[in-house]
């Protein structure tokens, strides 16, 4: 067996693990950008080997710039899976050309796809369900397709603070799953309550949409970083938890870490083992570095095992 090709810190001063945080966390994946991946020397170092790490691609970022950092952690021996944002791709002959260029120069055969930040699309998609309809992926052999959930809503997509229309887009993903080829999974907006998570979680299965789950999990970072990022990205109901710990003086100052979110979704999981909640994936708001490290400390090691999601 290969060792882990990473560096674990000494831990003789630490609480136990929580060993069902730590079976959640088997197989987690972490995002990174470019110019962040760049302030890294060697990801080897913090990560597992097999990682999956999402490449988010942020409008503005070349392209160039987006393989590159594919190329470098696929030599490293890291899972990658760019985002493929729809409203930012110009037509299906860009479309094609990123697939191409990710899979020439770094192998890719996994992608995010996602609407997208704007508001109002650059080119000739909208949506991810667009993207899938061209039928790229499939003809270029990706083996693995992983679109956005929401637990608290998404506001963009329902105006109105429903969920009628994601609703709907995730019963054609649904659908879509059982007639491509390629494994697919939700990967999820963050949120900092498990309740608002687990109810969301149960309700899709209960209709009938069964797509494994990659809950989102903000990593350790101040608590106003993620307060903004919080706000910014649209953040539900969940929100009150960083927002209660605000207004308590002796916690303002001290970093959030998702300890308890995660402890509470493990334990869910832990007495319903057919959860749909497979997977943890880490928004490192705080730093990769940091994010990483917390991960190694409780318990995050290996890469998912071949009959997980």
């Amino acid at each position: 067996m290969a060792l882990l090709n990473f560096k674990k810190r000494d831990t003789t001063a630490q609480a136990p693990v929580n060993r069902q945080v730590e079976a959640l966390l088997q197989g987690y994946s972490i995002e990174v950008m470019p110019r962040t991946a760049e302030k890294v020397d060697d990801f080897r170092d913090l990560l597992p080997e097999g990682t999956r790490v999402y490449i988010a691609h942020i409008d503005g970022t070349p392209i160039e710039d987006m393989v590159r950092t594919a190329a470098r952690l696929a030599r490293d021996g890291f899972a990658v899976m760019p985002h493929f944002p729809a409203r930012i791709i110009k037509d299906k002959a860009t479309l094609e050309n990123w697939i191409a260029m990710y899979q020439g120069e770094a192998g890719v055969d996994q992608a995010l796809l996602l609407a997208g930040g704007l508001a109002q699309p650059q080119g000739a998609f909208d949506s991810s369900m667009q993207l899938m309809e061209t039928g790229a992926f499939d003809k270029a052999g990706f083996k693995r397709l992983h679109v956005a959930g929401h637990p608290e809503g998404n506001r963009d997509i329902d105006p109105d603070g429903g969920d009628k229309i994601v609703f709907e887009a995730l019963q054609w993903k649904q659908k879509f799953n059982e007639r491509s080829d390629a494994e697919m999974a939700l990967a999820t907006q963050f949120a900092f309550d498990a309740k608002p998570i687990i109810a969301w979680a149960e309700g899709l299965k209960a209709a009938g949409i069964d797509l494994p789950i990659h809950i989102g999990i903000a990593g350790p970072a101040k608590l106003q970083t993620l307060i903004k990022f919080a706000i910014a990205c649209g953040v539900g109901p969940s929100l009150k938890v960083l927002q209660k710990r605000a207004m308590d003086v002796t916690k303002l100052l001290l970093p959030y870490e998702p300890t308890q979110v995660l402890a509470d979704l493990a334990a869910h999981k832990a007495a319903n083992p057919d959860f749909n909640i497979t997977n943890v994936h880490f928004f490192p708001l705080g730093g990769i570095k940091t994010n990483a490290t917390w991960a190694i400390e409780h318990g995050g090691s290996s890469a998912a095992p071949a009959n997980q999601s």
